[in-house]
């Protein structure tokens, strides 16, 4: 049995994704089309603390498409959220209101927890399933997120602890090198001390504990692994690394000039920038959580967002 037509909208930092599906019995959902565009919603925020014009000019053209793409397929229950840009702007409800005006898509800016939560709602089917507790964190342009979760709890979907801090890639891409170390420098001191507090290192090196990375970092790291010749969600979302791989990878990725990034398919002129800030991010949670392996997914919080809709038509 089907149900509605859900939307399920994410306007961050750096992208502008959408995901459409048909609600399926017993809160599932399968998704029938996306739409995906980088925009650079927050080129400029952390120097300005504004969204700057030439930035909005290119959501708003995503977000007309997104419209008219839940216009065409007729979707009848949706949720739009912004993240980081539009939280951490001093214009960011202003925007959200120049959209509504000129798109009639009506964003909502949700809170770093809710976040957290429907990201890690999105990825909770790709967590080990012999593992009580994980460890999953979301690059992604503007915010980093850390969730510890123990899958016995229902509370929260599991999570037990969170973490979310202001640095995402196009952030820390943004800043010269004195000021990169410093705001990597601040990220690893608060995850030292989330490490101490809920000691999980020690769950993640006994087995207890895997380890799940989401975001166009991590994606990236699996598609050089696999050496795709161009990107391919299905071999990527799910894929674990271990540590030779990363190792591998890593080295990789550093060995690239910007113009071999540029020209390699799974990268490309529009994200070469980014991928130097992202594996330094990523340096700094993996020098914290050596685990000895690394889930990849391609999922997030479009998924759960769309988990949570399909559940409530299912009611």
């Amino acid at each position: 049995m089907t149900g509605p037509l859900l939307a399920a909208l994410d306007l961050g930092t750096n992208n502008c994704r959408l995901l459409l599906a048909r609600s399926l019995s017993q809160g599932r959902f399968q998704v029938i089309d996306s739409f995906s565009r980088i925009t650079r919603l927050g080129e400029g925020l952390s120097s300005t603390g504004h969204l700057c014009e030439e930035a909005q000019t290119r959501t708003i053209e995503a977000l007309t498409q997104c419209s008219e793409l839940m216009s065409k397929r007729g979707v009848e229950k949706s949720r739009l959220v912004a993240t980081a840009a539009c939280r951490q702007a001093a214009n960011g409800q202003r925007f959200v209101k120049r959209v509504l005006d000129e798109t009639g898509l009506d964003l909502e800016v949700i809170s770093s927890e809710e976040e957290v939560m429907l990201a890690m709602l999105g990825c909770r089917p790709l967590l080990d399933p012999k593992a009580r507790f994980a460890l999953v964190f979301d690059i992604g342009g503007g915010s980093t997120e850390i969730a510890w979760i123990d899958r016995q709890k229902h509370e929260n979907h599991g999570i037990i602890a969170s973490e979310s801090l202001p640095l995402g890639v196009v952030t820390l891409s943004e800043r010269d090198e004195a000021a990169r170390a410093q705001s990597l420098a601040s990220m690893r001191s608060r995850l030292q001390a989330f490490e101490l507090r809920h000691a999980m290192l020690a769950y993640l090196l006994s087995g207890d504990a895997s380890m799940l990375g989401t975001s166009g970092t991590v994606t990236t790291m699996g598609a050089i692994h696999l050496d795709l010749g161009r990107y391919e969600r299905r071999r990527v979302d799910g894929l674990l690394l271990t540590r030779s791989d990363l190792a591998w990878v890593t080295a990789r990725l550093a060995a690239m000039s910007e113009a071999d990034r540029v020209a390699h398919p799974c990268i490309g002129p529009e994200r070469a920038d980014l991928v130097p800030a992202g594996m330094a991010i990523f340096s700094v949670l993996d020098n914290l959580w050596p685990a000895p392996k690394l889930g990849i997914a391609d999922r997030g919080l479009r998924e759960g967002l769309l988990s949570l809709m399909a559940a409530e038509a299912s009611a």
